[in-house]
């Protein structure tokens, strides 16, 4: 993005007049909306708006603007749910792996290329086999091994390296460690986790197998931002590939891996930039 920009996001339950309450406060204050978005939920009554503001345009910085927009929020609803941030703040990335490099190799690259403009603060593993290609990037490694009798402590040395970064974004890239409900509470809105199969199917381990089991002709692969309830988070992005009678469960995970990658790419650049508002268990991606 060349230009600083201010982001709003804002979801209330619906009524007239908050379109016209949101435009003309931005309008009163010198705004200029370079991008603004709409949706309402017949389903649960709730409207969303996702708005972005050229910096320059306002007299004041966004410390202002928070406190000027929370009194329009309250005039709307006290229900009201609602962020103003500013994309000139750098973002902050921490990565959780394993074994399975593909979703890291990717992330990685994006980076290096500008891609996804976010700094990645450390990668932590469980096993130390990433630790070479996260170094060769300039990134700290954190390996942090998970015997079987005492994943408790694991994770909480986890939790303080991931919490030393303060990060916007806590990625699960096939970690394949289920969180502690302590964890998903306080990284809620921030954890997201790639699952290599369209869900809600084949939730759980092995889901390739799963799938070649039931004889699929599409395999997938979901993310979504990690809850206590395994693999029922939002979902944020998802996306398919055909498969048929003659492939194996290596070919499914080969073919699902570059799945994988993408999906985890988009619904991570848009986790980022602001444009997922969640609700319940469903989200809206503006």
């Amino acid at each position: 993005m060349s230009e600083r920009r201010y982001v709003i996001t804002f979801g209330c339950p619906d009524r007239t007049g908050i379109v016209a309450r949101i435009s003309s406060f931005l309008a009163d204050a010198g705004g200029w909306i370079v991008e603004a978005a709409y949706h309402t939920d017949p389903d649960t009554g709730w409207f969303f708006t996702r708005q972005e503001v050229r910096a320059d345009s306002l007299s004041f910085d966004v410390e202002e603007l928070r406190a000027r927009f929370a009194e329009v929020a309250r005039s709307l609803s006290a229900e009201s749910n609602w962020r103003v941030e500013d994309t000139g703040a750098r973002r902050r990335m921490v990565i959780l792996v394993s074994k399975e490099g593909h979703c890291l190799y990717d992330l990685l690259g994006r980076v290096a290329s500008g891609e996804l403009e976010v700094d990645v603060s450390a990668v932590i593993g469980n096993h130390d086999t990433l630790a070479g290609i996260t170094r060769a990037h300039g990134i700290p490694f954190h390996h942090v091994p998970f015997p079987p009798g005492d994943k408790a402590a694991a994770f909480a040395e986890v939790r303080k390296l991931v919490d030393e970064h303060d990060p916007h974004a806590i990625v699960l890239a096939r970690f394949m460690q289920i969180l502690p409900p302590e964890l998903c509470e306080a990284w809620q809105g921030r954890a997201l986790n790639i699952h290599h199969s369209f869900l809600p199917s084949f939730v759980g381990a092995r889901p390739y197998h799963q799938a070649h089991r039931r004889g699929v002709k599409l395999i997938g692969a979901t993310c979504h931002y990690v809850t206590a309830n395994l693999d029922a988070g939002p979902i944020v992005e998802q996306d398919v590939i055909r498969v048929d009678h003659s492939d194996a469960v290596p070919d499914l995970v080969r073919k699902g891996r570059d799945i994988e990658k993408i999906t985890l790419a988009r619904g991570l650049r848009w986790h980022l930039e602001r444009r997922v508002l969640v609700h319940g268990n469903r989200t809206v991606v503006f």
